[in-house]
């Protein structure tokens, strides 16, 4: 009995050695590759991760005005999955028309996604759009974050998915961040005159595809630069 058990063992652990194999690429895919903001006012980061999978107080995705030509692709589609075709069925003129700064709040079912919010923004007329819009975007973020009492807020501008790709994410997260900025200057302003109960978002987590992570990353910095040059 004693000669077969380091037989029996070694057995099993041939038998078990495959799955240990193919169990090391999945933990080591679980952790999305993270980039951190140099120089920012609250903390800054940009994150490689579909916000149809994000686990976050509340996410915010963008939606141009529903047109027959500018389907939901990419993240947006795999959201609308996973809600089971609810921004499908709000995206409509007469419900959720995507007007620029148009807002809807959604309570995501059990079992959709894993965010406990989800904070859709309008763009507008997705053949017109300009980056600049993103300045109205981000400052809806920052201060309807504040009004939900949410302190660390996700976003991903899903400008791609909604089917316009002629600006490149540096230009859109550049333009984002200058309209988080204007409000948090804002913020600064009330509450220094003591008419603002505070309580203002303290970080900020933008989400991008792998390969535009480190031009979304670099777009938000040059932001920052302008703002440090011109205060």
């Amino acid at each position: 009995m004693a000669q077969t058990l380091p037989v029996t063992i070694s057995a099993m652990f041939r038998r078990l050695l495959p799955l240990l194999l193919l169990a090391i690429p999945v933990a080591a895919q679980s952790a999305p590759q993270v980039f951190e903001v140099a120089n920012a006012p609250v903390p800054m980061r940009v994150l490689v991760q579909s916000p149809a999978e994000t686990e976050t107080e509340m996410q915010v995705i963008c939606l141009f005005q529903a047109s027959k030509t500018n389907p939901l692709n990419g993240s947006l589609e795999e959201t609308d999955d996973k809600l089971h075709g609810l921004l499908g069925s709000v995206r409509r003129p007469v419900l959720f028309g995507g007007a620029l700064g148009e807002t809807l709040l959604v309570t995501p079912p059990a079992g959709t996604l894993h965010a406990h919010r989800l904070l859709i923004v309008g763009l507008g007329d997705a053949y017109t759009f300009t980056p600049e819009r993103m300045e109205v975007v981000g400052a809806i973020v920052y201060r309807e974050a504040q009004r939900l009492g949410v302190r660390d807020p996700f976003f991903a501008p899903t400008i791609h998915d909604g089917g316009v790709d002629k600006f490149s994410t540096g230009e859109v997260a550049g333009s984002f961040v200058r309209g988080f900025l204007h409000a948090i200057d804002t913020e600064q302003v009330l509450v220094a005159l003591h008419a603002s109960p505070g309580d203002p978002p303290r970080s900020l987590t933008y989400l991008a595809g792998e390969k535009f992570a480190e031009g979304t990353k670099q777009g938000i910095e040059k932001a920052l630069g302008e703002r440090k040059a011109n205060p």
